[in-house]
């Protein structure tokens, strides 16, 4: 069966077409989100709500390396978030190299717990929106699509048993030089085994974060 043709608004449609080494890529990323044996051997909760209820940000980890299906796995949830015009603008830098984080703890504020098992900086990358907007909108869908991606990519550390902390307050001229880019960072994301599990905090109530109109 043939893959149904996708519909863009008229003006925005794709500059390039699906190719064959997109569909590998497809490919790849399904054969790592469906492989459910490896969460079966842990029992891992994967209920989405649950996982939700679940997320904490966590100052604190173990220093125990992280296994490389969870590591796949967290990369190929940021790979199905959803961005503008699925152009996917962003660009994640996988940073193993232990003197690099040293120095990210220095251009993110010395916070230092971005020295974690698994670090992940995420880039807005908006050259690669092709869709015909002002470069300040394809900019803004740049950081949205970074931020989701890091979104998403926190919520399956969640589901692996992991947890996580978002650091937003960095210098992002000296993390593009850190990891030496010329793309803009957005986030740090910082995963890895809490040495301890907390306890929810108290949100606000919905009826005051909910506006119904109508």
């Amino acid at each position: 069966m043939s893959n149904p043709k996708k519909l863009y608004p008229k003006g925005y449609e794709p500059i390039h077409q699906v190719s064959e080494k997109d569909n590998v890529g497809n490919e790849l990323l399904n054969a790592i989100l469906i492989d459910h044996a490896k969460e079966k051997e842990e029992s891992l909760d994967t209920d989405i709500f649950d996982v939700m209820s679940r997320r904490r940000s966590t100052r604190k980890f173990e220093p125990k390396l992280i296994e490389e299906w969870k590591i796949e796995k967290i990369l190929a949830a940021a790979d199905t978030a959803p961005t503008a015009g699925n152009f996917q603008g962003f660009e994640i830098f996988h940073v193993k190299d232990e003197k690099i984080k040293e120095k990210l703890v220095k251009a993110a504020n010395n916070q230092p717990y971005v020295n974690s098992p698994l670090v992940l900086v995420y880039c807005k990358n908006p050259s690669r929106v092709k869709l015909d907007f002002p470069a300040t909108t394809l900019k803004e869908f740049a950081i949205q699509d970074a931020t989701l991606a890091a979104a998403y990519s926190q919520l399956a550390a969640t589901a692996l048993g992991l947890s996580s902390i978002w650091i937003g307050m960095i210098n992002k001229k000296k993390v593009a030089q850190i990891i030496r880019t010329k793309l803009v960072p957005s986030s740090i994301l910082c995963i890895g085994y809490p040495t301890q599990q907390k306890l929810p905090k108290p949100r606000r109530n919905l009826a005051e974060l909910i506006h119904v109109l109508g």
